[in-house]
């Protein structure tokens, strides 16, 4: 494990700040992204599957009407 002297030591990271860094903040940011889509996806999955269910059930009820 590496052990640091001060704060900023941690946050330099030996002068490979910039690319430890940038790789935590990509990282972080696609992880982010893929929840976001994700969930808006299913979001809109389940109201397609409410809308097709609530058209399946009017034409059940207006076939059951007409017979």
């Amino acid at each position: 494990m590496m052990q640091f002297d001060s704060i900023s030591d941690f946050f330099n990271m030996g002068g490979y700040a910039f690319y430890v860094w940038l790789s935590y903040g990509v990282t972080f940011f696609c992880l982010a992204t893929l929840i976001i889509t994700s969930a808006r996806q299913k979001r809109k999955v389940l109201i397609d599957i409410a809308k097709k269910m609530d058209r399946e059930e009017r034409l059940k009820e207006t076939r059951s009407t007409k017979s």
